[in-house]
């Protein structure tokens, strides 16, 4: 079952899974992980590209970008 963005009152489907870690001060953005994990944060794509980290914190996107050919050609298969 896919699961859904974990935003109050956003029922779309979550691609992105937010992780932070308190002692480093930074906050992650992922390709959905594979197991649903109560510690992190399923976000849906619109979501995901308006997080911001706190003030003194770091926001590290490690999300993997297929490249608009790549991904083309993939559909065509």
């Amino acid at each position: 079952m896919a699961r859904r963005c974990a935003r109050p009152t956003c029922s779309t489907h979550a691609v992105v899974t937010l992780s932070y870690e308190y002692t480093g001060r930074t906050v992650w953005l992922d390709d959905l992980a594979v197991d649903d994990d109560p510690a992190n944060h399923d976000l849906c794509e619109r979501h995901a590209e308006r997080v911001t980290a706190p003030q003194g914190w770091s926001l590290l996107d490690r999300r993997i970008v297929t490249p608009v050919w790549l991904a083309a050609d993939s559909r065509a298969s």
